[in-house]
């Protein structure tokens, strides 16, 4: 099968591109937001294709992916088809509703001709889809191993921009737990958060990696912290569960699903939080077995067999 999609979420579209099919992705002279292409800092296989956005027209294509509200006119433009109608289309939802939840109505919603893939249920629940038909698909991690080693007494946190998304992912609340354990905070756009919260740099560091270097940094620091309040499912939690680390998270949105018990500590309680930190800096060995009961549920409900079976079933449903 050809898929088309536009490379927006690099992390997702890594396990995504590791199906049988072939992958089709727009790319512009200037590589911006409607055609970035294949990625750079990610490993993805060679049945990934670029395509010049000018002959997207005269490409085969079975089946489109859609996952910005742009994207439709933006294939009625360059593909000169209507989603849904002439191409069949699945609209893959990444977020929470952002607007006034419960009611917030989702760009595609009343489009039975369409289908609604959201990544969690929680993601499901909170949207307001109308009588377009909706599934959940959980998402898959490509497994990095179980690198943990835990060798430094401080805590991981992967986010990315966190000034500029602020309270979306509790940037404010980091220096609540730097009072518990050293923290690292690694992502896109960090260097500077200490210094703007306030922060002494030993106990809260930014840090800005390439992707082939983040998850053997992670998996040097003693345990996972999880601050978001409101976004969908962190893929960085996943990948921190993966790699075997014990994960310390708000239980917010979808994570009481994906966090089990024995795998971390997941409250809404800022003193449990802060506690299940000091106690994971301080005992490796509780960090250790913590880690391996996170990697063990990681692997059992976030695979990517799993994952990839529930796309290839929803791509054969909605091409019949």
């Amino acid at each position: 099968m050809r898929i088309l999609l536009w490379h927006v979420h690099g992390s997702w579209t890594t396990a995504f591109v590791q199906g049988p099919h072939t992958y089709l992705v727009p790319v512009t002279p200037d590589r911006g937001p409607d055609g970035r292409g294949r990625a750079a800092t990610f490993d993805w296989p060679a049945s990934v294709v670029e395509v010049p956005v000018d002959r997207l027209r005269d490409t085969d294509v079975d089946l489109l992916v859609l996952q910005r509200p742009r994207e439709f006119e933006l294939v009625r433009r360059l593909l000169g088809r209507r989603p849904g109608r002439d191409v069949p289309t699945v609209y893959l939802e990444h977020n929470a509703p952002g607007g006034p939840v419960p009611d917030t109505r989702h760009p595609a919603a009343d489009r039975p001709e369409l289908t609604i893939a959201h990544v969690t249920h929680f993601n499901r629940l909170l949207w307001d889809c109308g009588t377009t038909p909706t599934t959940v698909i959980e998402h898959g991690i490509v497994d990095p191993g179980p690198l943990w080693t835990g060798e430094l007494p401080r805590v991981a946190v992967v986010v990315n921009e966190p000034l500029r998304r602020g309270r979306t992912t509790g940037t404010d609340l980091l220096g609540h737990f730097s009072e518990a354990a050293p923290l690292d905070v690694f992502g896109m756009r960090t260097e500077h958060v200490a210094e703007r919260l306030g922060l002494p740099p030993e106990r809260c560091r930014g840090k800005d990696l390439p992707q082939a270097a983040l998850h053997r940094a992670m998996a040097e620091r003693r345990a996972y912290l999880h601050p978001v309040r409101w976004t969908s499912l962190g893929l960085s939690l996943l990948e921190a569960m993966h790699l075997g680390m014990p994960v310390v998270a708000l239980a917010t949105t979808e994570v009481a699903e994906a966090v089990p018990a024995g795998a971390g500590v997941v409250s809404n309680r800022l003193d449990v939080l802060r506690d299940a930190l000091r106690r994971f800096v301080a005992d490796r060995e509780v960090a250790r077995e913590t880690g391996r009961a996170a990697r063990a549920a990681a692997l059992a409900r976030y695979g990517l067999p799993r994952f990839l079976d529930d796309w290839d079933r929803l791509l054969k449903e909605v091409t019949r």
